[in-house]
């Protein structure tokens, strides 16, 4: 156990290489990793399972200790980039699968990488995970009604259907996450090491999928996603930072909401694209799953690094 807890380390440590690395191989030899594709939601699933297996009820107590904060963030997170989102597909003209897929993007909960880089942010992490637990049983509702809302105009959204998938993937498998947690929880804590190395395998997996299936569409629009989805994710940093700073958060809540809010479960998103409308629409969510675990690393160790400073500098603005 002690070995995988390593190996489950370093994949961690070095997730945004692996996702890169297995999205070039997919888009060289798609033959070889197309067949996840119809699989995908089952690896969505493992995910969202092994993360109910990290949930304890301290996770939602930040909800009765601080709900005007989590609120914020949550507030945050579904405004943020949904709009910034519709914004964008307005902004740059993109294609029905494409404006659609960047909104589904948008419109999912922040996913679980966000709490691995707001600890090395040194920022909040209760409040990061507080904030993704909430998000995400949220989303059953929030996620499909807002895809509905603002992606309608560019391709059909069926409510009922998203509303289904996201209980399926998402919501029972957290919720038998969390349970199984409490009835066997010496030994779920002695597997807790290992369990991000299911979620890189899984979201790698998903990734590598969505690539291997477009590799004509990406070819064709690759450029124009990556340029969309950059200008997203950082967008989302930007103003969750200042959204956090306008209701005067203190530093290490700041960093915890523009992480939460930048950072996407990107694989909910390339998972529904591929269910509900077109595996172009899958794209966005599979660059962003590159993307944001390169930039959120980048952001992560600036903040990590000049924490003392910079704690110094958001007292006196």
């Amino acid at each position: 156990m002690k070995a995988l807890g390593r190996i489950s380390n370093f994949a961690t440590t070095t997730f945004a290489l692996w996702v890169i690395l297995f999205a070039i191989l997919s888009f060289i030899m798609p033959q070889g990793f197309a067949w996840i594709a119809p699989h995908v939601s089952l690896l969505l699933g493992i995910i969202m399972f092994s993360m109910g297996l990290t949930l304890t009820v301290n996770d939602f107590k930040g909800v009765f200790l601080a709900p005007k904060i989590v609120l914020i963030g949550v507030a945050a997170q579904y405004t943020i980039m949904p709009l910034t989102a519709f914004a964008l597909a307005k902004a740059f003209n993109l294609p029905p699968e494409i404006a659609a897929g960047v909104i589904l993007v948008g419109c999912c909960p922040g996913g679980t990488s966000s709490n691995v880089m707001t600890f090395m942010a040194k920022g909040n992490t209760a409040l990061s995970v507080t904030i993704t637990a909430v998000s995400t049983l949220l989303a059953p509702i929030l996620t499909p009604s807002l895809t509905f809302l603002l992606a309608s105009q560019w391709l059909s959204v069926s409510f009922m259907d998203m509303f289904v998938s996201i209980i399926k993937v998402v919501l029972i498998p957290i919720i038998l996450g969390i349970i199984i947690r409490m009835l066997f929880t010496k030994a779920v804590e002695k597997s807790t090491p290992v369990l991000p190395l299911i979620s890189v395998i899984g979201i790698i997996g998903v990734a590598s999928a969505v690539v291997a299936v477009n590799k004509d569409s990406i070819v064709t629009s690759g450029l124009l996603i990556f340029a969309v989805v950059v200008l997203h994710n950082l967008i989302g940093y930007f103003i969750g930072f200042l959204a956090a700073k306008l209701f005067k958060l203190n530093f290490k809540d700041v960093k915890a909401v523009s992480i939460e809010v930048g950072m996407q479960n990107s694989g909910l998103a390339a998972s529904l694209g591929l269910a509900h409308f077109t595996a172009v629409a899958a794209v966005p969510g599979a660059i962003f799953s590159v993307w944001h675990n390169i930039s959120g690393p980048l952001l992560a160790n600036y903040w990590g690094k000049r924490d003392k400073d910079d704690e110094v500098n958001h007292k006196a603005a």
